[in-house]
């Protein structure tokens, strides 16, 4: 299941090719990071630099994001991504930056949202990165390397069929998903992976309110317990953003999750 593609990273030696502005570096981020309630080190600030580079130059062949411009990525990926932090201290009663080792999944990560993200503001977070195309995870994995990250497994795989494999199912304190599917699907693929107590953090746009309503069944079902919908700000936008935490508070049934696509044609309620 565990696949590392083998693929030349692209050269981006040439910064004119990169939407780098030098003038303003990584202001929006570190501002915003602040309203979030936590500073940003040196060391990490250059995290994300490099993740940007390495995002835009692997972007021209392998069309992993349509925001690429520098404020952009700070704004809708890297902050928006960071904005799950304090809603996620809150219900662990911790304060950021979270120094607890929550060990997370990240499922359908694509160009590692928001895992990575979350791993560089975090770094004690034990985190596996989940994805179905391979060459994202051989991008994944270069940028893991450049960016000298530590415990961060990468898995290429689908969703349904990890929540049926032991070595993963009931396994993470943490599980992640962003922009990968509406709620009352995505619930079948996030919730099998938790231990008992482990939470979802689910990021969600406008239609994160209506989206509940339709999954709370399945929710249930699946033995979660919403904690929180929570309206978020992100720093420089104006978006709606929305952030669900669900937290696992039973088994989920061994029927669940079904077999590959019965998730997305027949949703649970």
């Amino acid at each position: 299941m565990i696949e590392l593609g083998m693929e030349t990273l692209p050269s981006h030696s040439d910064s004119s090719s990169l939407d780098v502005n030098p003038l303003s570096g990584l202001a929006l981020l570190q501002k915003g990071c602040q309203q979030f309630g936590f500073d940003l080190t040196p060391a990490q600030l250059a995290q994300f630099q490099l993740f940007y580079e390495e995002l835009v130059a692997w972007n021209q062949r392998l069309n992993l994001t349509a925001i690429t411009d520098y404020q952009e990525v700070q704004t809708k990926h890297f902050l928006d991504c960071l904005a799950g932090l304090p809603i996620l201290a809150d219900a662990l009663c911790e304060s950021l930056p979270l120094t607890r080792p929550v060990h997370c999944v990240d499922v359908g990560t694509g160009a590692g949202f928001p895992g990575l993200p979350l791993k560089i503001a975090m770094p004690r977070l034990p985190l596996t990165l989940v994805d179905g195309t391979g060459k994202k995870i051989t991008f994944l994995s270069q940028l893991v390397a450049k960016l000298g990250l530590k415990e961060v497994t990468l898995v290429q795989g689908r969703a349904e069929e990890l929540g049926r494999d032991n070595a993963y199912r009931a396994q993470f304190d943490l599980v992640t998903a962003r922009a990968v599917a509406p709620l009352n699907t995505l619930v079948e693929y996030l919730l099998p992976l938790l231990r008992r107590e482990g939470l979802a953090m689910i990021y969600k746009g406008a239609s994160a309110p209506q989206e509940f309503m339709e999954a709370r069944k399945a929710i249930e079902l699946l033995g979660g317990e919403t904690v929180r919908l929570a309206p978020v700000q992100i720093p420089f936008l104006e978006e709606k953003r929305f952030i669900l935490l669900i937290k696992k508070v039973k088994l989920t049934p061994n029927l669940y999750p079904r077999a590959q696509g019965l998730a997305r044609k027949k949703p649970l309620g």
